[in-house]
């Protein structure tokens, strides 16, 4: 199915687009199961009173991650700790979408505290696979092509890592870009909101509502883009499709009339330093902001969430000085990894969507989210199994538009600004 296909995707109606999705919701939420909350009525309700407005997002159907405060549903945080939490009122990001003509549809499942613990969210494309976490709903939503947008949250993978194993774009800004206020804090220092979405153009659309920063039109890419290639530590431990496809990716682009400079990143060993920093920095923060849970409500936590705060009691104060040192220093000086490059390129996971036992492993992903710099994912095509594969870009720090301006011009010569989305039904 193409995304052309669907209602959402040509209609400024708010309340034909919500019928559109409430349809496809029925034909496919037994199946995926995205949703933690919906109310039918209110998203008609919603939409009936966006329909006499205007603004930049009118017609347009967004998923909310349940990490995120909503006034008129639950939040629950993926925890039964909090199954009868009602907010007062909506996190910033959700009131500007409101004011942008926007409908929001529903609360889309996390993970238990945004962290490891599987969901209930099954893949689109085989539902005995994970979604991916921790925004595992918003992947789904999107992907089984109920909404076109979907709100994630990221602090070590979250958003990209989802986006990659469902076939759909995942952006994750530079850190502090979008409000973070109102919605459960795991880690202050790494929490970032991100867009997932089926098109580049909507993920840009939304970005630009809801930013702090203003858009800035970058005159790079009058030139040539200067990629590097990041294999990274673990380059042996991706599938063996994935690195073909990689190395085809790379070919293409380097083989298209000059319009890509492309050179080997040589900084692997420097990026597992990031992604270990990384680890010590989230577990010593999560150890702090779940406290509280852990001190009262210890018989609710998942055995393998109380086993990851354990481990994190255990992190020792030096490692922990050592890591944010590490992370300063490269945010201070990104040319240290970054080099003479606009974007670096590598892998966004490991390879396909492994089965709904784990949420796969966001080891890829969390140098960028310590150093809090844009990244995203963007579908490459299929692995063996059927199912997608990710090519991660990643830019210096606030050079957002640059990425997604890039973003576009590398999925236009590698064909992919339309993606494919999984038939199903339940």
């Amino acid at each position: 199915m193409s995304v052309n296909e669907f209602a959402t995707r040509n209609t400024t109606s708010s309340q034909q687009a919500a019928e559109a999705a409430l349809a496809r919701y029925e034909q496919t939420e037994d199946l995926i199961q995205a949703f933690a909350h919906l109310d039918k009525e209110q998203v008609r309700r919603l939409a009936r009173e966006q329909e006499n407005r205007s603004g930049p997002l009118k017609g347009l159907l967004i998923g909310i991650k349940d990490l995120i405060n909503t006034a008129d549903a639950p939040a629950t945080y993926g925890s039964p700790i909090y199954r009868d939490n009602r907010p007062s009122e909506d996190a910033p990001i959700v009131q500007a979408l409101r004011a942008a003509a926007a409908v929001p549809f529903g609360k889309t499942v996390t993970t238990e505290f945004a962290l490891f613990h599987p969901p209930k969210t099954r893949n689109p494309w085989n539902p005995d696979h994970t979604p991916g976490g921790s925004s595992s709903g918003s992947a789904a939503a999107v992907a089984a092509n109920v909404v076109p947008v979907a709100l994630g949250t990221q602090t070590a993978g979250s958003v990209v890592r989802p986006a990659a194993f469902c076939g759909i774009y995942g952006f994750k800004p530079s850190f502090g870009v979008l409000p973070s206020n109102g919605l459960k804090t795991i880690s202050p220092s790494l929490d970032t909101v991100g867009i997932l979405g089926q098109r580049l153009e909507d993920i840009q659309r939304v970005f630009n509502v809801l930013r702090t920063s203003p858009e800035i039109t970058s005159s790079l890419l009058q030139a040539p883009l200067r990629l590097s290639f990041l294999q990274t530590p673990w380059w042996e431990e991706l599938s063996d499709d994935l690195r073909d496809r990689l190395k085809a990716v790379i070919a293409h682009l380097s083989a298209n009339d000059g319009q890509f400079e492309i050179q080997r990143n040589g900084k692997d060993s420097l990026f597992g330093e990031l992604t270990h920093a990384q680890q010590a920095i989230m577990g010593a923060e999560v150890l702090i902001h779940l406290g509280h849970e852990r001190q009262h409500h210890l018989e609710l936590l998942s055995p393998a969430l109380q086993a990851y705060l354990d481990r994190c009691a255990q992190t020792r104060p030096a490692e922990l000085i050592q890591a944010q040192g590490l992370v300063n220093q490269l945010k201070r000086q990104p040319e240290l990894i970054f080099g003479d490059a606009d974007l670096i390129l590598s892998a966004s996971a490991l390879g396909e969507a492994p089965t709904r036992e784990t949420t796969g492993d966001p080891v890829l992903c969390r140098a960028w989210t310590a150093l809090g710099i844009p990244c995203l994912n963007m579908p490459i095509g299929f692995g063996r199994q059927g199912l997608p594969l990710g090519l991660q870009l990643a830019a210096r720090p606030g050079q957002d538009d640059l990425l997604l301006e890039a973003a576009t011009r590398i999925a236009h010569h590698l064909g992919t600004r339309s993606i494919a989305l999984p038939e199903l039904r339940s």
